[in-house]
């Protein structure tokens, strides 16, 4: 389908009637591409991770933690508060993180850039892809160097509940940038426009309306520019809560679809899944900062390692022991992502009664996205935060049987 261009700006236009989508069947040819692109990146988490854990376990085997604490000395000496050192704490992470950013460049250059392109989900030129890899990294220093100064802070100030402190300022963090996402954020990668298609736009607001959700209106996020894959989200809480819909739908999806799609998204906020990962984040956070504290403490008072909770040279250990924790944690965190998103695959059917629609969406988002329909049990339950396509498609097609039940005995 070709799309308009505006005689006065060059810029495309959505066609007001746009062709329907031919019926969605799986690609097995994409499901093989599929299945390989999906190693490759379980491969390659292995090796973020290995080298991760490597890069930590130098800097607590060698001394190099040690030596580097000992060379930034003379900034340790300007302490606001009697034992913390925020220079020292913030150049210490700053040239750790720098260190890592080159170690990790090749293989973030390769499977963020190369291998999307290679797979035709991506084609973003190489400058495109650097600006966004420079504004994601401002972005992740300045909440990490705000995060880890105050962190150190806390450790100074409140030797025995620096943990429980420092959970309660990411839940309150977690609720800001939640907030402010959809507004200061997204926008810094994605052109966002209010989606120009009235009937459509007519549609999703009153399945909105209907889930008793407010919304600031539909968006549409240009990722026609830089990728080939499909997405939508309800954004924001409060007053920054918005549909905002993928580029890449628009056309290639039926309008039922498209509904299907954003009444997923619905149950999401009709179930407040969005507090409920929040908290239960929180509290896995807490968890690990608790097991954290109790390190720390059996490092500075019974073997002596460190002379203080808020030295800089705790940071690896830090890091090694909340990595480890995470990566235990993590199949708990995802089965609980699984759960919810299942429970709004049941909001969708039932909330548009779209069986048929819910499976050919289903279909071309594995096809569009190169998503595995069938990735292994293991592989889900410790990888995955949502359920295998090929569960949700089996979860629509006993609702669809259930559907025809009930006419039946209703007609009968």
């Amino acid at each position: 389908m070709e799309a308009t261009t505006s005689s006065t700006t060059g810029e495309p236009l959505e066609p007001s009637k746009p062709t329907l989508p031919a019926p969605a069947v799986i690609d097995t040819e994409r499901q093989q591409r599929a299945r390989h692109f999906s190693r490759l990146r379980h491969r390659l988490l292995l090796i973020d991770i290995g080298i991760g854990g490597l890069f930590v376990l130098v800097l607590l085997t060698t001394g190099l933690a040690f030596r580097l604490r000992d060379a930034l000395a003379g900034l340790g000496n300007w302490q606001l508060v009697a034992g913390w050192a925020p220079l020292q704490v913030a150049v210490f992470f700053c040239i750790l993180l720098v260190i890592y950013q080159i170690i990790t460049a090749p293989l973030n250059y390769y499977s963020g850039f190369i291998l999307p392109r290679r797979y035709r989900l991506s084609h973003q030129s190489l400058a495109s892809w650097l600006e966004d890899q420079a504004k994601g990294f401002v972005l992740g220093f300045v909440f990490e160097v705000t995060a880890v100064t105050g962190l150190y802070l806390l450790l100074a100030v409140q030797p025995a509940l620096w943990w429980l402190w420092a959970a309660i300022a990411l839940l309150l963090f977690a609720v800001v940038l939640a907030n402010l996402a959809p507004i200061l954020i997204l926008p810094l990668f994605f052109k966002l426009t209010p989606l120009r298609d009235e009937e459509l736009t007519h549609r999703l607001l009153a399945l909105a309306e209907r889930a008793k959700t407010r919304v600031r209106g539909v968006f549409t996020m240009e990722m026609s520019r830089k990728t080939s894959t499909a997405n939508a989200a309800l954004m924001g809480l409060g007053n920054t809560r918005r549909i905002v819909l993928g580029d890449t739908l628009l056309g290639a999806y039926t309008p039922d679809e498209i509904e299907v799609v954003l009444a997923h998204e619905l149950g999401h906020h009709v179930h407040l899944d969005i507090w409920k990962l929040i908290v239960t984040q929180t509290l896995l956070t807490l968890g690990g900062l608790y097991l954290v504290n109790l390190g720390l403490h059996w490092a500075v008072e019974e073997a002596h390692i460190y002379p203080h909770l808020a030295d800089v040279a705790t940071m690896p250990l830090v890091a090694l022991a909340l990595g480890l924790f995470g990566l235990v944690t993590m199949p708990l965190a995802n089965g609980l992502s699984r759960l919810v998103e299942r429970q709004a695959d049941e909001y969708a059917l039932q909330s548009t009664g779209k069986a048929d629609a819910f499976i050919s969406a289903m279909t071309r988002l594995a096809n569009q996205n190169l998503a595995e329909l069938d990735p292994g049990l293991v592989i889900e339950l410790l990888l995955h935060d949502h359920p295998a396509i090929s569960k949700r498609l089996r979860h629509a097609e006993q609702f669809k049987a259930q559907q025809a039940a009930q006419t039946s005995l209703r007609e009968a």
